[in-house]
């Protein structure tokens, strides 16, 4: 009677266990399925919208370092949805409400205009914007230093001293200066009124000149012949996606062209001292991934672009009558066109 009850006994406990092992591979099995919301940030899986107002060198740089930045804080398993408003603003508007009604992780806008367009039809998906100059004129964010809302991000704005100084450098008796821009875009205008702040300032006088887009460039540059001793390009998007035919005329007419931006001046531009796009795509992609990672956009401010680098292309400056004089080359951190 009593090894029945001891066997009985062994019996229970035996079935105790069972039921324990199974209570905790149950457990493991749960954590296993819900193991999306338990993996860190960078684990997960992303979907980006990225809103481009028009295709050139700059932008495209912007983009690819966006990526890399994004990548370089781990963030890999990310799908990237790619759409370029190619200069179009209803294109951009309806790239905007297409992204409103998707269920997106992020959406970066790239340039001004996009950036607007994308800010007005999301109002709860964080965006981050790139490539655009004046954020706080833009209606982007009303104080740089804590957004609100549910858009931060990184500003190019270009210290226009510096490059009025390379102009005077290299043009030495240069008195009257022509911009090209277009008067449309909100990173121009407010460009171009810095600009002739600091030229007046400097005894220089500003022609403008304007184009509203790219098929337009060429006549707006035309329109400055006879009448100016330079030719400056900031980062006006219209512009650059035409400078070809900006370098063109200046090159038939001996004009210096100088620039706002790296890639113009491997483009044909005489020079320039301003910051690769490149890098500054990857400090958006960084911003990112601090939001992905659970940052309030509210803690994040706006950023501005780094590490500005002086850029000259001898060759093309010597096509538009100007040899860039030694002290010039001497500095330069990028020689192109050689």
């Amino acid at each position: 009677m009593r090894r029945a009850r001891t066997l009985a006994a062994l019996s229970a406990l035996a079935a105790v266990l069972a039921l324990s092992l199974s209570l905790v591979a149950c457990s493991g099995s749960d954590e296993g399925d819900g193991g999306d919301a338990s993996a860190s940030p960078q684990a997960q899986a992303y979907t980006i919208g990225i809103t481009q107002i028009v295709t050139h060198p700059a932008l495209d740089a912007s983009v690819e370092g966006f990526k890399q930045g994004l990548a370089e804080k781990g963030f890999t398993n990310v799908t990237y949805e790619v759409k370029n408003a190619e200069g179009d603003m209803a294109t951009a508007s309806s790239i905007a409400q297409a992204f409103a009604s998707e269920d997106l992780d992020l959406i970066l806008g790239v340039a001004t205009p996009t950036s607007q367009a994308v800010a007005k039809a999301v109002t709860t998906t964080p965006i981050v914007f790139t490539a655009v100059t004046d954020p706080v004129g833009a209606g982007l964010v009303d104080d740089p230093e804590a957004p609100g809302a549910n858009v931060t991000g990184v500003s190019d704005m270009l210290p226009v001293k510096p490059h009025l100084d390379l102009i005077k450098q290299i043009v030495p008796d240069v008195k009257t200066i022509g911009v090209l821009y277009n008067a449309g875009e909100a990173n121009s205008v407010f460009s171009v009124e810095q600009e002739k702040k600091a030229a007046a300032a400097m005894g220089l006088k500003v022609v403008e000149a304007t184009a509203s887009n790219s098929s337009e460039v060429k006549a707006a540059a035309d329109s400055l012949v006879g009448r100016v001793d330079a030719i400056s390009v900031l980062t006006d998007n219209t512009v650059v996606s035409a400078l070809e035919s900006v370098v063109k005329v200046c090159q038939q007419n001996d004009i210096p062209l100088i620039s706002g931006d790296t890639d113009s001046v491997k483009r044909g531009s005489a020079a320039a001292y301003a910051f690769d796009y490149k890098d500054l795509g990857v400090q958006a992609g960084y911003i990112a991934a601090e939001i992905l990672s659970g940052t309030p956009i509210a803690e994040i401010p706006v950023q501005f672009a780094e590490s500005l680098q002086l850029s000259v292309n001898p060759a093309s400056a010597k096509a538009m009558g100007v040899t860039l004089p030694e002290d010039v080359l001497a500095k330069a951190d990028n020689i192109f066109g050689e």
